[in-house]
């Protein structure tokens, strides 16, 4: 691809990260992410957190966005109590993706969201999550795996038509679909493991999985692919 498509992908602040003879306060995300981008044919663009009034000014200097996988979602933000089970808030960066989701929404940016990504976007759209399922992470800091299968005539199975094992690390998922979106594919137990919007309404995609965590890099192929569809209009 001559013109690479620039992509931003979400990080968040740390603190406390440690390089060198440094501990400070950082602004991270995990390699994968940015060479993932790159392998699928992409320029990538870390998006640290801002103001949210910010985001459509963000979102404008991009061709596509990835959000990226994180923390739990407040469940505020859909109007559920939070689950003892359910991890501490990250309210700045809740605000600051949520942001940029609804500015790539309005705009027709291609928009990709992983894992937690996934649960936001449907949380911007007015849908909420299960807070706690079995299954879905091997431990403590360790992904695990698991077979998805797409649902036939969707986005996602034209990316990814066969049912593909994939790594994985969530205890939360969709419950109620937000409004628009469809579910793309399942896990064994039912679990929504990939939603989009359809054609009509856009490029939006979000996957339940963690694809910078695996060589397969169809599903980062579509944004890009759809990122310089977009650019070259």
């Amino acid at each position: 691809m001559a013109d690479r498509p620039l992509i931003g992908v979400s990080t968040y602040l740390e603190s406390g990260a440690r390089w060198g003879v440094w501990e400070l306060e950082a602004a991270l995300l995990p390699a994968g992410y940015p060479r993932l981008v790159q392998r699928a044919g992409g320029l990538a663009a870390m998006l640290p957190p801002d103001a949210p009034e910010h985001a459509a000014a963000a979102v404008a200097r991009v061709d596509g966005l990835v959000i990226a996988g994180g923390p739990d979602v407040e469940p505020v933000r859909y109007g559920a109590e939070p689950d003892p089970r359910t991890g501490p808030p990250a309210r700045a960066r809740d605000t600051w993706e949520l942001a940029l989701i609804g500015a790539a929404l309005a705009a027709g940016v291609p928009l990709l969201g992983v894992c937690r990504g996934m649960q936001l976007l449907n949380v911007a759209l007015g849908g909420t999550l299960v807070q706690h399922i079995e299954g879905h992470a091997e431990a403590v800091g360790v992904f695990g795996g698991h077979l998805v299968r797409p649902v036939p005539g969707t986005r996602y199975a034209g990316a990814v038509p066969e049912e593909m094992f994939v790594p994985t690390y969530h205890h939360q998922a969709v419950d109620r679909l937000g409004t628009g979106l469809i579910a793309s594919a399942h896990a064994a137990d039912g679990t929504v493991e990939a939603v989009e919007l359809p054609s009509t309404s856009g490029w939006a995609l979000g996957v339940q999985w963690h694809p910078e965590m695996d060589e397969d890099t169809r599903v980062m192929h579509a944004l890009v692919n759809a990122a310089a569809a977009d650019r070259a209009r």
